[in-house]
């Protein structure tokens, strides 16, 4: 075979081969956001300056780096939570007593509650989780290191960088769990409101330290518009609860506790199941 018969063969060849790694690197998941250092590092002192001065002071940059060795030009689908251990220890700080806050399917009415830490601090109002929140990434054994186009998703591997992030917050945040503990819980969702393959079922309630928590406190938020599947005492609430009497841990289940009621009402005044509650804060 001719010289340059052997050459257009090795470049097409190449071609091919660049061609079936492009191919395997393409996730379904969302990719990377633009900007990540800039972001985390900025959060960082939003964080500490602004949401929660009394963590005192806190090495942004410092975070970012241990941020970046967890996931930076290694394999997405092969990222442990350990990998982001020294990044665990330099944003942790204490939460205070009696204003852990756990959850399943009520993000976004936790945050509403929670207030940016003014009343309690889930894991998303530590400067842990507030770092992550609502961020997508991941690295890739090629320059420049961090995938920009597409993230494997916990369904095309489980130990992707997002979910191994997430798991050891989670049991981070559970082990400092003291005093009274709340749990909020959706009963409108279809699929159990206590899923055996949640966060909180996994990684939170059996790192809880039961000589530090006093006292549990479930509530069971509906939907305004509902339905009402589950209830204090019925289907996988009634789990949680044997489990939680197993244990010998003290606690209380409440149904739609009316002062987060109120804040479901805010968005929808006019529906039924907010008027005695609307009418009453009116007459106060």
């Amino acid at each position: 075979m001719p010289t340059w018969s052997l050459v257009l063969f090795g470049v097409l060849l190449t071609g091919c081969l660049a061609s079936e790694n492009e191919k395997a690197k393409s996730w379904q998941g969302k990719a990377t956001v633009h900007n990540l250092k800039e972001i985390i590092i900025g959060k960082c002192y939003n964080y500490i300056r602004v949401i929660n001065p009394t963590v005192g002071e806190k090495n942004c940059t410092a975070i970012w780096e241990a941020f970046q060795n967890a996931f930076v030009y290694k394999d997405p689908c092969n990222i442990s939570p350990t990998n982001y251990e020294t990044f665990i220890k330099l944003a942790f700080h204490k939460i205070p007593r009696n204003e852990t806050l756990f959850w399943e399917n009520t993000k976004l009415l936790v945050h509403r509650y929670s207030d940016k830490t003014k009343r309690m601090m889930p894991l998303g109002d530590t400067l842990t989780g507030y770092l992550a929140d609502d961020l997508d990434w991941c690295g890739q054994l090629e320059a420049p290191g961090i995938n920009f186009q597409s993230c494997p998703t916990t369904t095309e591997c489980e130990n992707n960088p997002v979910n191994s992030f997430w798991v050891i917050a989670s049991e981070s945040y559970a082990k400092g769990a003291e005093g009274i503990v709340s749990v909020m819980l959706n009963g409108s969702v279809s699929d159990g409101t206590f899923p055996k393959d949640g966060f909180f079922a996994k990684f939170e309630l059996p790192n809880w330290n039961k000589t530090s928590i006093s006292q549990v406190l479930i509530w069971v938020m509906d939907s305004i518009e509902g339905p009402d599947r589950e209830s204090c005492g019925t289907g996988t609430v009634g789990q949680l609860e044997d489990i939680l009497r197993s244990q010998n841990f003290n606690y209380s289940c409440t149904d739609n506790v009316r002062t987060i009621r109120t804040l479901q009402c805010v968005d929808y005044p006019n529906d039924p199941a907010c008027s005695c509650i609307l009418q009453q804060d009116d007459s106060i």
